[in-house]
């Protein structure tokens, strides 16, 4: 017998292939542990470096001060957070957090290795259910995760709760690039990622997921609209690279 559309249970994307909600959590973490130990080296051969350049334009907004406190959710090997806690400084504090432990792991053991210990401490945690008190941060950053999340809502309104009064919440993630450049950008994230996932990684499947999961991400403006649902205000996004890459900010008032 056929279920009406209307009574089948819900599912969510992973990838281009829909999975039951309570499913995805699951896979996504599968995807990380098997790309953990090449993640970094697998971000610069994937962006040809300009991942650092867009990490670079992301910590220029964040106007923190020193003594100030930060979290960088889905934050993975560290690269937000190291720049985040050279901004807040010894008197202040950062916190890393991620869902998946083999991530964490090397983005603690990565930041120790740089000589941040005394304003960095890290917390395996789920975004869409952050363990810190109302108020707790000045800034937020989230770095190629949100794609990631379950439930997205769920996550920008629990970034919400934990941002102060004048904070703002920095997404930092793949979008939608401008017209001219799409036939290129299929080309290369479904073409040349998943050989070079094969090549180096030794993990084609992985790498045609992250592609996958990319577009099936908002667009610019439904995630600019998805942030005012959640509470924030004053939203806008800024396109890097041909809209390639866009960071989209938020206030909490």
């Amino acid at each position: 017998m056929t279920i009406p559309a209307d009574k089948q249970p819900p599912r969510v994307d992973f990838g281009y292939e829909q999975v039951p909600p309570q499913e995805k959590a699951g896979r996504v973490r599968s995807v990380f542990d098997s790309v953990a130990g090449n993640y970094d080296l697998m971000n610069d051969l994937m962006s040809g470096g300009m991942h650092r350049l867009w990490k670079r334009f992301t910590l220029s907004q964040t106007g923190l001060k020193s003594g100030q406190r930060a979290l960088d959710v889905a934050g993975g090997t560290g690269d937000l957070a190291a720049g985040l806690a050279r901004q807040v400084g010894g008197s202040g504090q950062v916190v890393l957090s991620d869902i998946n432990w083999e991530m964490l792991s090397r983005g603690r053991d990565r930041l120790l290795d740089q000589g941040f210990t005394g304003n960095v401490g890290f917390v395996q945690a789920n975004a869409e259910k952050l363990p810190f008190a109302d108020n707790s941060f000045d800034c937020i950053t989230i770095g190629f995760g949100l794609r990631n999340v379950t439930d997205k809502p769920a996550a920008l309104a629990s970034m919400r709760r934990v941002l102060r009064p004048g904070g703002q919440l920095l997404v930092l993630e793949f979008s939608q690039p401008v017209a001219g450049l799409k036939p290129f950008y299929d080309l290369y994230s479904f073409g040349v990622l998943p050989a070079m996932g094969k090549l180096v990684a030794r993990d084609a499947d992985s790498y045609r997921y992250l592609a996958e999961s990319i577009r099936m991400f908002p667009d610019q403006p439904t995630l600019a609209g998805m942030m005012r649902q959640a509470g924030f205000e004053d939203c806008r996004w800024h396109n890097l690279t041909g809209g390639v890459v866009a960071v989209h900010r938020g206030y909490a008032y």
